[in-house]
């Protein structure tokens, strides 16, 4: 499996994680999440977990308001809870 725009695949022989890393910065602040084969089933089941979730932060980042051009307080605490339920 290939890294895509903001994911990218993580796999060491000697390490123990494999899976994917959701990593998106917007108006300077940069928000990452790590999805795990182990957590979610296999590869292409983390992989799908990372884009479902890398849609639904883009699309409120996207469609969210600024303040003198950096993110709203309330913008990233959305952002950063959207991220923790992910499943």
């Amino acid at each position: 499996m290939k890294s895509k725009k903001n994911l990218t695949r993580f796999t060491y022989e000697t390490a123990a994680f494999e899976g994917w890393r959701l990593c998106i910065s917007r108006a300077g602040t940069t928000f990452t999440r790590y999805f795990p084969d182990k957590k979610f089933g296999g590869g292409k089941k983390s992989l799908a977990a990372a884009e479902k979730t890398l849609e639904e932060v883009k699309e409120l980042l996207d469609g969210s308001k600024r303040v003198d051009g950096k993110l709203s307080a309330t913008t990233i605490r959305k952002a950063e809870k959207l991220l923790a339920d992910a499943v």
